[in-house]
């Protein structure tokens, strides 16, 4: 066989089984070695690229470990001030309507100085897709407590732990907002194992195709590590993630307005069989 030949052989034979999105950029980031941060962007940039949007796609950074994030996608992004991502991402959505915006936020930014803009743009029902990461910490400023942060939690601030009688409870953000009439979707994943990442994919998918058919709003929080933080590996600290944080904060779907309407229209088709059986047997 020829060079030639051998080579049109080996050519056919390849086949791309793995490959770096074409929204996300091929450079160095960042983060802490374990954190989960890159696993995120990888998986919105998968499903920003499944979904053939990224030139009508507009991101926002927050103020936290991920205000660089604007390095890292190869498409629009706008930075917000610290928590005003909502706010901002509303006027993007509204002023450019056949976009895709999103937010990208940590705890603090979206809970803690940020938790207004976030509740209040929930229950205007604005058309945009909010990623929250949950690390139960201030990563970016030193670890102080989060409002996140689990009770008994030690951190830079609570040394002796969470202490619940002087910090109140951890906010469940996706509990908190599942209750609001112009949220959409409200779901919780992680991604410390690959059927996890897999079904974290899935759900920041329906996050985006529920904001592209104009559904409200939408909300995907990932419960993420912060090994630097938690002063632990990043082996200890997806076993810390997996018996302190999901018991804490359960993986699950607190709110789908899609799964809500099949499931009305489901009951009023058994109530309209149970009532043609009654009518039958008069």
């Amino acid at each position: 066989m020829s060079t030639t030949t051998e080579s049109v052989v080996s050519t056919e034979k390849r086949r791309v089984l793995f490959s770096r999105p074409k929204s996300l950029s091929d450079v160095v980031t960042h983060y802490c070695p374990g954190c989960t941060h890159g696993i995120v962007h990888r998986l919105v940039a998968e499903v920003i690229d499944q979904l053939d949007i990224e030139g009508k796609t507009i991101g926002v950074c927050p103020v936290g470990c991920s205000v660089l994030a604007h390095n890292y996608f190869n498409f629009d992004m706008a930075q917000a001030a610290h928590g005003r991502a909502p706010a901002v991402a509303t006027g993007l959505k509204r002023s450019l309507p056949d976009s895709v915006v999103f937010t990208y936020q940590g705890d603090g930014d979206l809970a803690s100085i940020g938790m207004a803009e976030t509740v209040h743009a929930a229950l205007r029902g604005e058309k945009i897709t909010v990623i929250f990461i949950n690390n139960a910490i201030y990563g970016m400023t030193g670890g102080q407590m989060a409002p996140t942060s689990l009770p008994g939690q030690v951190t830079q601030t609570s040394p002796y732990g969470r202490d619940i009688e002087a910090a109140g409870y951890p906010v469940k953000v996706c509990e908190l907002l599942s209750g609001l009439e112009g949220v959409a979707l409200a779901q919780r994943v992680t991604v410390d194992t690959p059927n996890h990442v897999r079904a974290a994919r899935r759900a920041i998918k329906k996050a985006f195709d529920y904001q592209i058919e104009g559904l409200g709003y939408s909300i995907i929080e990932v419960i993420s590590t912060c090994p630097t933080n938690w002063g632990l590996s990043a082996d200890a600290s997806m076993k810390w993630l997996r018996e302190n944080m999901l018991p804490y904060y359960p993986l699950g779907v607190f709110k789908d307005i899609k799964a809500g309407a099949a499931a009305a229209g489901a009951a009023a088709a058994a109530g309209d069989a149970n009532t043609a059986g009654d009518a039958g047997d008069e």
